[in-house]
């Protein structure tokens, strides 16, 4: 499907015409091709599309504005980037992550990239487009291409912004009065005694969101000089972007500064040499963004509102807790005051700050591209480039001695830590393109080869303990500690290559009947040595309607194409070594009289059958264009992904500790995409509306053999919430159904199984009625059904751009349905943890509850231990994620003051959000660890002023 998204290059006429219009291109990969002839699913965005989105990082622009492309940002946390899925989950065994592409080059991700330098941005969704890339194109394609320079004066251009963001929700928790009145009632109903003896003392008591919630700062600025003459070209870019976080800004924040110069000069009539190189450096602290064990969001829900922020010690309801010299105190020399109740990883979060001040992460990132393009024979053209990336990164911190709470403390000595990395990938890629014209037909040949080299690094780690310092101000490895004070590692990285062979034919009859086909052939050092080389062919075919002659001009379908494609794509992204058998030491082994001798032993089981992943993609789908004024695009898809490798089940006898890993497994993806546009243009008044829709279905179709499912991620001591099971989407929730509360004893007793015992025997009022959805008279782990999918059924988006005279206004909502999300924010293993208000809708008595169960400190019934539906809530939501008012100054204004172009802007981001879910944020990916919510670092409501300047 292509996206349809602010078309500003075609012609507007008042009558309808066949006329053709200003042709829009679009990057294919390896190459572009005229967007009318495009026979692949290949959603756009231009630099005017998303230049006035004031994005974090720069692939979050993506976010409901393509089909079929799912975008979740990670957290709120400054600097996170988005998890992307394209059609889907992919793959449950390797990365589902989209293979990135910038100028040509493989990167892993675009967070290094300043959003303003980028001209287009394409994604690649079916296995048609995609399989010019081969074995890495599985999980999506998206190429990104950075501005280039135009011959002409010199232009400058500035684009900024500033902001202050804020918590745009928060939690509705118990305020003390609450929290010592249900404690006492959990206490009681589990046969001890009340604690306190009148709740009402404590007041409303300490808000810890209060505490861990700032306003935090944003603000960026990017500039660029670009220029050029008939011979040579170039564009240089600076930028600088600066991000505080919500949640204790000064421990969370994210700093960017980037550089960038592209050129390309004409060094013959026939000869072109171009390069791109980018530098960017980032410094970054966080907190744990999406964490139950500790963490200040954390800590805020759990931490007992009884407990001051900072304690006077002459009213102290338990002064020995603070007897420990290392207790945190306040600049006035008051403890922070600490949780005679809850404890664990959770700790008052002003104490926890002042441990994590001066810890940082930090990168230096290079990426360069030199190539060459050779005209020769008039239709020939010839082109090698060389990619490289070059990358520094690493981290410091400092743990001082610290007694935050009696669980959580470090009091023998402090440490200063630092770790740098760094990593070379360079590759070569040769292209010999074919290009000619002649009647009615038109020819397009490709052929390429490339040479690639991955993973080039090394890395080192120093530790220095007991240095006499007590801060992180004067902390140094200049300090001569003693050698057993001093920590040193270091290791090397696993280097592999790939070898690839590639062509693409394009054709097409008088603009009616096109045709693509490609094919590549890849070699891996990542696979058996059965399996080194693999073929990924694809063929798409299109038909132009409209411009058949039989075709009647109407003002209803004023064109339509039709368009269909195959492709074999792969998923190399594995891990190294995976087929291998290798051995390790530590096994010691015993000889003769118990004599234990130092032994080595295999780790697992070889696999020289080992292989990529595979994915068939079937596309068929109608661009259209209707009234004039609409765009309509409809894609059906149905992709299978088979040979997804896992760990293979053996028994111990074996004598391995490894399991094995094969390709086993196998998933199916089926979906519909619609995007629709519509715009048109007045005199003073034009209006742009761009919406999208996608229906997706995933259905895992095989594991190994004799396993009926794989458990997927856990929570605290429930255990797995999810599987991975045969016939149903990858990441349900599995769990206990209940039946409402046992209202009376009455109902306990009725609840019989067939032979006249009692279904849950142990049961009190008060408790959940578990299903015994088996029929077998008991209630156990065979009871557990499919509770519901993580993953989105339908996601969408709409942006409506209006513009009268100098005035112009965007607003941009996106969404997504048919999911459920486990909320997970609260420590089941702290009795005494804090509860959200809802817990005030508990079972007191017959007639009270039907849906919250009774509170008792002797959760025999396992209400809230186990995985059931009642931590399971709809993860539906509708964001308006921009609302932006823009006003540009007069022509003769900017004119007078030899500028081109001066726009003023106000944004509001993340400004409503309308759910029913009851956390901090339902747009909620971590990984692929979808739908669990532990304590969601949230993303923040901003309001930002900003300017875009030419001149």
């Amino acid at each position: 499907m292509y996206f349809t998204a602010n078309l500003n290059a075609q012609v507007q006429s008042d009558t309808l015409t066949k006329e053709k219009s200003i042709e829009e291109v679009v990057v294919i990969g390896y190459g572009t091709q005229k967007k009318s002839n495009v026979t692949g699913a290949i959603a756009s965005l231009k630099a005017s599309d998303i230049e006035d989105i004031p994005a974090g990082k720069p692939e979050q622009v993506l976010q409901g504005r393509a089909a079929g492309v799912s975008v979740i940002t990670n957290s709120g946390q400054p600097g996170s980037s988005a998890t992307i899925r394209v059609r889907g989950i992919t793959s449950f065994g390797a990365s589902n992550d989209p293979l990135w592409v910038v100028d040509g080059i493989v990167v892993d991700g675009i967070g290094w990239l300043n959003q303003s330098d980028i001209e287009s941005m394409e994604i690649l969704k079916d296995g048609a487009s995609s399989a010019i890339y081969g074995v890495s194109a599985a999980r999506g394609v998206i190429l990104v291409t950075t501005k280039k320079g135009k011959k002409g004066k010199l232009n400058l251009s500035y684009n900024g912004f500033y902001g202050i963001g804020s918590a745009s929700r928060k939690l509705d928790l118990l305020d003390a009065t609450q929290y010592a009145t249900i404690m006492n009632e959990a206490i009681v109903n589990g046969g001890g005694a009340p604690r306190y003896e009148n709740p009402s003392m404590f007041g409303k008591g300490t808000d810890w969101q209060k505490v861990v919630f700032d306003n935090a700062e944003r603000s960026s600025h990017e500039f660029s000089i670009s220029g050029g003459s008939d011979k040579s070209t170039f564009y240089t870019s600076f930028g600088y972007y600066d991000q505080t976080g919500i949640v204790m800004s000064d421990i969370s924040y994210y700093k960017r500064l980037t550089a960038r110069i592209n050129s390309t000069h004409k060094v013959l009539d026939f000869l072109t040499i171009g390069q791109t190189f980018a530098y960017t450096h980032t410094k970054s602290q966080g907190i744990n963004a999406n964490g139950e064990f500790g963490g200040p969001l954390s800590s805020a829900v759990n931490l007992d509102p009884i407990t001051p922020v900072v304690e006077n010690m002459n009213t102290a309801l338990y002064p020995n807790d603070y007897s420990n010299p290392y207790v945190i105190r306040d600049p006035n020399g008051n403890p922070y005051g600490i949780s005679h109740y809850v404890n664990q990883e959770m700790s008052n979060p002003m104490a926890f700050r002042q441990i994590q001040q001066g810890n940082f992460g930090w990168s230096d990132d290079f990426i360069a591209n030199i190539y060459a393009e050779l005209k020769f024979l008039k239709n020939f053209t010839f082109k090698p480039s060389i990619n490289g990336k070059k990358a520094y990164w690493g981290s410091q911190s400092f743990t001082p001695k610290f007694y935050l709470s009696p669980t959580y403390s470090n009091t023998n000595f402090n440490n200063l830590n630092r770790v740098t990395q760094t990593k070379l990938e360079w590759s070569i890629e040769n292209t010999l393109s074919y290009q000619n014209k002649w009647g009615a037909h038109s020819l397009n040949v490709l052929a390429g080869q490339g040479y690639y080299e991955y993973d080039i690094s090394s890395g080192e780690s120093v530790t220095y303990t007991n240095l006499p310092i007590d801060n992180w101000e004067d902390a140094s490895f200049n300090f001569n500690v003693s050698n057993d004070n001093r920590t040193v590692s270091a290791w090397d990285g696993i280097q592999t290559h790939k070898t690839s062979y590639f062509g693409r034919l394009i054709y097409d009859y008088d603009n009616k009947y096109l045709f693509t086909g490609t094919i590549r052939r890849d070699g891996s050092s990542r696979f058996g040595a059965n399996h080194h080389w693999g073929n990924f062919p694809s063929m798409s075919v299109g038909w132009n309607i409209s411009n058949e002659n039989f075709w009647p001009e109407n003002k209803f379908v004023n064109t339509l194409k039709l368009r269909g494609g195959y492709g074999v794509l792969g998923n190399d992204q594995i891990g190294n070594f995976k087929f291998a058998s290798y051995m390790v030491g530590n096994s010691n082994y015993t000889y003769g009289d118990n004599v234990i001798i130092p032994g080595v032993r295999p780790n697992t089981l070889e696999n020289p059958d080992l292989h990529w992943e595979e994915t068939a993609q079937l596309n068929f789908a109608a661009d259209l264009k209707l009234f004039t004024n609409f765009n309509l695009t409809v894609d059906w898809y149905k992709k299978k992904t088979t040979g997804i490798l896992r760990p293979v089940l053996i028994p111990g006898y074996v004598g391995v500790t490894d399991a094995p890993v094969a390709n086993i497994g196998d998933m199916e993806n089926r979906g519909v995409e619609v995007s629709l546009g519509y715009k048109k243009n007045w005199e003073d008044f034009g209006i742009s509306v761009n919406s999208n829709f996608g229906y997706l279905k995933n259905e895992v179709t095989k594991l190994e053999d004799g396993r009926e499912y794989i458990n997927g991620p856990g929570f605290q001591s429930m255990g797995p919430v999810s599987r991975i099971q045969v016939g149903e989407s990858y990441g349900s929730f599995y769990g206990f159904l209940n039946d409402g509360i046992f209202q009376n004893q009455a109902e306990i007793d009725a609840y019989k199984n067939a032979n006249g015992a009692l279904i849950i025997p142990g049961a009190r009022p008060g408790d959940f009625k578990w299903i015994d959805t088996n029929g077998d008279g008991v209630i156990d782990d065979k009871d557990k059904v499919n509770l519901g999918n993580s993953v989105p059924k339908w996601t969408y988006g709409v942006t409506v751009n209006l513009n009268y005279k100098n005035f112009d206004l965007m607003v941009f909502a996106q969404g997504q349905a048919g999911n459920k999300l486990f909320q997970g924010l609260r420590r089941l293993d702290m009795l005494y943890a804090n509860y959200q208000t809802a817990i005030l809708d508990r079972w007191t008595g017959e007639g009270t509850s039907n849906t919250v169960p009774i509170l008792s400190t002797n959760d025999s019934n396992g209400n809230f231990s186990k995985m059931s539906n009642y931590y399971l809530q709809k993860g539906d939501y509708l964001r308006i994620k921009l609302l932006q008012v823009g006003y540009s100054l007069p022509e003769n204004v900017t004119k007078s003051i030899g500028a081109n172009k001066i726009r003023l802007y106000v944004t509001g981001e993340n400004v409503f959000t309308f759910t029913k879910y009851t956390g901090y944020d339902p747009e909620i990916a971590a990984g692929d660890d979808f739908g669990i919510d532990r304590a969601y670092y949230p993303q923040a409501r901003t309001f930002l002023f900003g300017a875009n300047i030419q001149f």
